[in-house]
């Protein structure tokens, strides 16, 4: 058990604010229908009929006219802030703001900075900065190795005191089985989900993009699919024989699906997590060898895609995780094949999954917005519920906003985004994270009484 709250975020004052007439959607709640809501000291105090609740002195009011929806705020357990060590891609304010932007009220930072988070000191460190810095709440998975070189095992079980949520080496795949196998024999004293960076190195090595017809003509090294999914089914077997409890980070193609699928029906202890651009964009995206484009894993075929959508429809995959990675401009204006791996994504994530998924039919509304919270309960935090004396954890949006993903710049220190100019619906307007408000459209204006 963690000794201290695993989230943390600076202090912001409790909102008084009055939603009147906005379309209410939280499937777990369960609830779809239009309400005033009432938002008092920072908790949900009143859902009252449309029109039907009196302004309070001191309150701020939003008119929806039916025609803002409102959600629980979305939660994000695969992000890169950077911090420290690698503060001009990002830091813990610049990108909480741009979590904040995209309708989250928490995420779950990566250990892959400079240093390497693998010491209790460190993550004290951060957790302070955080407490001073983030905007929405900021969990911390620290290293599962030290340095994440897959050689000695980090302490845990002081890391999990100190408030870790569970322990990665994203970025770098536990090459060994045997180094696995001890951290899931670590992790039954101490607690704490393994997030997993599946990938053999063996069969990755010198790749930048999915192996096939594409890179052949291209003449760019690929990296099979085989990378991943073996990874996965290996160390699914290991999470299956030592009773431990692992997530898969960033599934990219229809075989970890189908792995996953059948650990879950042997009862193995495993979740995943699929990113918003392996779930709209394949390998015909890098023609024009965008570095934007390129990521780890890479963009693979239209059959892994439709695998993944399918996956996220039925629960094989639970959650929806942006990997957000930012990088410097210099970074990836560079040929191809030199540019490092990585997109940014808070801020596109839901406009982008709903454009090309809720509106196209593949996916209902209910069903996303389920997923894109559904990564508190895997590391074991309160999901965010749209119900009287719950904390305000909420985004509002206007569903039928049309607008060009980074036409105004962004709230991300880098720009790396590979749905840059891409036309989206579904613009956020305002989100509550903790019960206070944590950021406003720029056009967006609220009345107070």
């Amino acid at each position: 058990m963690t000794a201290t709250h695993p989230l943390v975020r600076c202090s912001h004052p409790p909102a008084d604010v009055l939603r009147r007439d906005v379309h209410v959607l939280d499937p777990r709640a369960p609830i779809d229908a239009r309400h005033d809501v009432r938002v008092r000291g920072g908790e949900i105090a009143e859902l009252g009929v449309p029109e039907g609740l009196e302004l309070l002195p001191a309150e701020e009011l939003v008119e929806g006219r039916g025609r803002l929806t409102l959600l629980p705020a979305f939660f994000d357990p695969h992000v890169h802030l950077r911090t420290p060590g690698q503060e001009h891609k990002e830091d813990l304010e610049t990108g909480t703001r741009a979590a904040a932007a995209g309708g989250f009220a928490a995420v779950i930072a990566m250990p892959n900075t400079d240093p390497v988070l693998d010491s209790a000191p460190l993550l004290r460190s951060l957790r302070d900065a955080a407490a001073r810095e983030a905007r929405v709440a900021v969990g911390f998975l620290p290293a599962i190795t030290r340095g994440l070189a897959g050689e000695q095992l980090t302490e845990m079980a002081e890391l999990r005191q100190e408030g870790a949520l569970g322990f990665t080496d994203d970025g770098e795949p536990v090459q060994s089985a045997g180094m696995l196998r001890k951290a899931l024999q670590y992790q039954r004293l101490c607690g704490g989900v393994l997030a997993l960076h599946e990938e053999d190195r063996t069969l990755s090595h010198g790749g930048s993009m999915h192996e096939g017809a594409l890179s052949a003509a291209l003449g760019i090294r690929g990296i099979p699919t085989l990378a991943e999914s073996t990874m996965v089914a290996r160390d699914a077997a290991l999470a299956g024989y030592e009773g431990g409890r692992v997530h898969f980070q960033h599934l990219s193609c229809r075989a970890s699906v189908e792995v996953v699928a059948d650990a879950k029906d042997r009862g193995w202890r495993v979740s995943a997590e699929v990113t918003p651009h392996h779930l709209l964009l394949t390998e015909q995206d890098l023609r024009e060898l965008d570095t934007r484009m390129k990521m780890h894993p890479p963009l693979a075929g239209e059959d892994d895609r439709q695998a993944l959508v399918e996956g996220l429809r039925a629960g094989t995959i639970d959650c929806v995780a942006t990997d957000h990675a930012p990088h410097a401009r210099e970074e990836k204006e560079v040929p191809f094949e030199q540019a490092p791996m990585g997109t940014t994504g808070l801020e596109t994530a839901f406009a982008a999954l709903h454009t090309g998924l809720v509106l196209t039919g593949a996916l209902e509304l209910g069903l996303l917005v389920e997923r894109m919270t559904a990564g508190a309960r895997l590391f074991d935090l309160p999901l965010p519920l749209i119900a009287t004396g719950e904390q305000a954890n909420l985004t509002l949006l206007d569903l039928d906003a049309e607008f060009l993903a980074g036409e105004h710049g962004w709230e991300s220190r880098s720009d790396n985004c590979c749905f840059a100019g891409r036309a989206m619906r579904g613009r956020v307007l305002l989100t509550l994270a903790a019960g206070a408000i944590v950021y406003r459209e720029r056009a967006f204006s609220v009345v107070a009484a």
